[in-house]
């Protein structure tokens, strides 16, 4: 169980290195790229689609499932940089996005041309009409005003969940789920080592339903996962379910369907707690989750290459939301928010800590978004999600060290506080006091802190609303994390019973600032402005230790 002590860094082939001068990322560019990784300290790589495809959707409009757009190279190259990474000890996870195609695959164009009712139009889902399942929500609605587009071909209309150039798969039809079991056996076969599922509350359509989380979507991922335990062991697959957790954990099964799944709700209302100044959001949502089988794990991240979601929040919370971090409306989409970290916290290095060390310090684990380690900007003056996917930043040279390219996929941002001559990972390596360098210690210690990924946790009562602290316990261990909220110093006291034979003592992992507590175990802490602690419970030698899996 490889995914639940482990952390993931997110990233576009295009967007992170270009390695033959064309202005576009490439698998050369990454393979040089992988010791930088490595020294990150991160264990996966999750890599976004890098198929054949008219790139209407940054990728997700697949045109071929099992090859490689020719921009990024070839399936030789992939080949090698599988081989590079699993030398350096980095997992790789792939996109197998079974919701829909884009209309240039093979499939639909045959599909359009040919009879209705016959296997070839099977392979979507058509109607004569567009009023069919109007219960199901349209998600794009900044771009789509209907969940059906008619095709002229056709002469039919055509199911989409997501942009009309998306036509969506029909998997009531057997020869559509056994495609989808030669892409899995394709990559996998390979030596890929996790399949993110891309939107796959979606996949089946029944009338009188919204169309999402249906029985049937189930019944096809415990098929998968069979498939996946019988010919690929410690192979994982995460849920991409954009939903309430009561929702969302249906996705684990009995243990039987995703290994991992996205934990969405958590994300906004760690923003609202910095904006509140308040715990409650975290703890609440918290509160909603329902356990999850042991073998599972929730995957969390921040930011990633979509907008910050807004959908589950009332719309109170999304005004405050938009007021507080979105003031600019070009910021907002879909219900949502298109910034990178660092310009949602305005660039302030001390609320930037906070909010990576409380991602760092949640159960499950964390996904980190490439360029976030360096505080890297947007520019909203680009289209759609584009703002937040421009090439990575690696020096203070021509194009940020990029690629050698007069021009770039998208322009490398040059202006401003987040321009590559500011925000590079060159100039940050060679600065100790850099963000770089503390996310880098930060993140081994995550690596190091076990209890986090599989230990039973809990929130501690310290007596202050804008502190959020968090109780882990595994194998005789105690962990215990503080977050202040607050942008003042606060003080805050409580209790805690040390492991058996050890004494009341709290050890910094992160400095020497060590907190002794009395006889009766109890602690009074002073935390700074988006002050932080990691703490282990115990004596000095006890909390270096590491426990055996």
């Amino acid at each position: 169980m490889w995914y639940k002590e482990t952390l993931v860094y997110e990233l576009h082939v295009r967007s992170f290195a270009d390695g033959d001068g064309d202005g576009v990322g490439d698998f050369a560019g990454l393979i040089d790229r992988l010791d930088y990784l490595e020294r990150l300290g991160v264990g996966a790589l999750w890599l976004q689609p890098f198929y054949p495809s008219p790139l209407r959707d940054d990728g997700y409009d697949i045109a071929d499932y099992c090859g490689i757009n020719p921009a990024y190279g070839d399936l030789r190259d992939f080949r090698r940089f599988l081989r590079e990474a699993h030398k350096r000890g980095l997992r790789v996870i792939t996109e197998l996005v079974l919701n829909h195609t884009s209309d240039q695959h093979p499939w639909f164009q045959r599909a359009r041309q040919a009879k209705p009712g016959s296997p070839a139009r099977d392979f979507y889902v058509w109607s004569d009409t567009p009023e069919k399942y109007r219960q199901a929500r349209v998600i794009f609605k900044d771009f789509e005003n209907s969940n059906w587009a008619f095709d002229p071909v056709a002469k039919a209309y055509y199911w989409h969940r997501f942009y009309a150039h998306q036509p969506d798969l029909n998997y009531d039809n057997p020869a559509v789920r056994q495609a989808m079991l030669k892409v899995v056996d394709f990559w996998l076969t390979m030596g890929v080592d996790g399949l993110r599922l891309d939107a796959v509350p979606y996949l089946f359509e029944r009338p009188g339903t919204n169309c999402e989380n249906l029985p049937e979507t189930h019944a096809f991922l415990k098929d998968l996962r069979a498939h996946v335990d019988e010919r690929f062991p410690g192979r994982m697959l995460l849920a991409e379910a954009n939903q309430w957790p009561e929702d969302a954990v249906a996705y684990f099964g009995d243990g039987d369907e995703c290994h991992m799944a996205f934990h969405f709700p958590v994300m906004p209302r760690i923003f609202m707690a910095l904006w509140s100044e308040d715990r409650y959001p975290v703890i609440d949502i918290m509160e909603q989750t329902p356990a999850i089988p042991e073998s599972c794990q929730w995957a969390l991240f921040l930011r990633n290459h979509d907008e910050l979601t807004l959908e589950m929040v009332s719309d109170e919370e999304r005004d405050a939301m938009y007021r507080a971090y979105a003031r600019d409306a070009q910021a907002r989409i879909n219900l949502g928010i298109r910034r990178r970290l660092a310009p949602l916290m305005q660039n302030d290095r001390r609320r930037m800590e906070l909010i990576n060390i409380l991602l760092l310090s949640f159960p499950g684990t964390p996904i980190l978004y490439y360029g976030d380690e360096i505080g890297m900007g947007d520019d909203l003056s680009l289209p759609e999600r584009y703002c937040a996917r421009t090439p990575m930043q690696w020096s203070n040279e021509k194009q940020g060290g990029f690629s050698s390219a007069e021009k770039t996929y998208l322009p490398v941002i040059s202006e401003g506080v987040y321009g590559w001559e500011q925000v590079n990972v060159a100039d940050q390596r060679r600065d100790p006091d850099s963000f770089l360098n503390w996310m880098e210690r930060m993140i081994r210690t995550r690596q190091e802190t076990q209890e986090i990924g599989w230990g039973a946790f809990e929130v501690v009562d310290v007596g202050h609303d804008a502190v959020l602290c968090l109780r882990y316990e595994w194998r005789n261990n105690v962990a215990v994390f503080l977050h202040n909220f607050h942008p003042e110093g606060v003080t805050v006291r409580f209790s805690l019973v040390a492991p058996e034979g050890e004494p009341n003592r709290l050890v910094n992992l992160l400095s020497e600032d060590h907190a002794q507590g009395d006889a009766k175990g109890r602690y009074e802490l002073t935390l700074e402005p988006y002050g932080y602690r990691w703490f282990r419970m115990g004596g000095l030698d006890y909390a270096y230790r590491r426990t055996e899996l």
